[in-house]
């Protein structure tokens, strides 16, 4: 199975950052505040979106930073990922 994103949607997985503190401690997953850096696995075709012209700006392959809590959740062959708008996307990171 594979996700296929929607009008403006925008399927993402989330970059695991290692996280050291800076006495050297690494930091369990567990620990860590959720990762916002997330990286473009599936964009949508855009299109007409509430009565107005989308143009997709993001592509797959694109790290991209995202709000906190935006988007939903989903649980595909063992990968999590998020379904997110582009709207939701608050920066490209180059």
């Amino acid at each position: 199975m594979t996700l296929r994103p929607l009008a403006d949607r925008v399927v993402v997985k989330l970059v695991e950052i290692e996280e050291t503190t800076t006495s050297g401690i690494i930091l369990a997953p567990s620990a860590q505040e959720k990762p916002q850096v997330a990286e473009v696995i599936a964009v949508g075709p855009g299109g007409i979106v509430d009565g107005k012209e989308v143009e997709m700006y993001v592509k797959v392959g694109d790290k991209v930073i995202t709000g906190k809590y935006a988007g939903t959740e989903v649980k595909l062959n063992k990968e999590e990922y998020t379904i997110v708008r582009q709207s939701d996307i608050l920066a490209v990171v180059e």
